[in-house]
């Protein structure tokens, strides 16, 4: 399966059940909102907890590779009308891959039917993930959970 994305040349498709240990390989490698697998267990993150999203049809979980390695993820509820998750391993950012995931996410929510989409990033506004969503026309609408804020998009009329 492959979804329009940023750059052309960057395939987005949709995870599959053998792209689990790479999920979590991406997401505990990140330098900024760096959580480690004890602490992601703690929030329900847990390879049966991603194995049971990948089964679950409000859910919409993506990747995309460089090469044969999947280099970046993006999840989204099609429950809630939020971004659960964007991850790209620190090596290879700045090449796109991240915004082919967030468009991918953005795309696969406002065909659900929502018109504003959310989701949740670290309070600290100098990070690059405030820089990025906001490039990508999403603005901060409040505080979250976890020390956190959301930020919301509009659909596109």
């Amino acid at each position: 399966m492959s979804e329009r994305s940023a750059r052309p040349h960057i395939q987005v498709r949709a995870a599959t059940a053998a792209d689990i240990p790479a999920l979590f390989s991406v997401r505990t490698s990140v330098r900024e909102n760096h959580l480690d697998l004890a602490r992601l267990a703690e929030r329900g993150v847990t390879p049966a907890s991603v194995a049971a999203m990948l089964d679950d049809t409000d859910a919409h979980v993506v990747v995309t590779e460089d090469g044969d390695a999947v280099v970046g993820f993006s999840m989204a509820d099609g429950r809630t009308g939020t971004v659960t998750a964007l991850f790209v391993d620190p090596t290879v950012e700045g090449r796109g891959y991240g915004r082919a995931l967030l468009r991918a996410a953005e795309d696969w929510l406002f065909a659900a039917g929502w018109k504003t989409i959310r989701l949740q990033t670290g309070e600290e506004a100098y990070t690059r993930a405030h820089r990025f969503y906001r490039a990508a026309g999403w603005t901060m609408a409040g505080v979250a959970d976890h020390g956190d804020v959301w930020y919301e998009k509009q659909r596109a009329v």
